[in-house]
């Protein structure tokens, strides 16, 4: 199980088909993380659970528990993101953290005058 914090930016339309299994429908939604460097990721959600998407408007903070799954189609891979969860209520965002580099110490050792260089080699 996997989850991730982040700001709801888009839901898209739904999407439906015709398969050897019978019909699907699926629907897409995009978040932008709350990590330091944020990221976009789209998710999906599969039959059911499109319903879950009904109470998502872009701007929302949600959690979004999933799991990924990849396939091969034609020699190339694909991965998918399977959202399971979204809770939209109660999210706490992690606090933002103020990091500051420690004051700058001289490490350098302190620089002695020499007065004469004596060279003890023998040659």
């Amino acid at each position: 199980m996997s989850e991730v914090l982040g700001k709801v930016l888009q839901v898209m339309q739904p999407v439906t088909g015709e398969g050897r299994n019978g019909a699907w429908k699926k629907q897409e939604f995009l978040i932008e993380t709350n990590d330091q460097y944020p990221k976009k990721v789209i998710f999906s959600v599969w039959g059911d659970k499109v319903s879950m998407l009904n109470s998502l408007t872009p701007g929302i903070e949600v959690k979004v528990s999933f799991n990924p799954e990849s396939r091969e189609f034609n020699g190339r891979w694909y991965t998918d993101l399977r959202a399971w969860k979204i809770d939209a209520n109660n999210v706490t965002t992690p606090s933002t953290q103020t990091f500051s580099a420690p004051p700058q110490q001289n490490f350098d050792p302190p620089i002695e005058p020499v007065s004469e260089y004596k060279d003890d080699l023998p040659f």
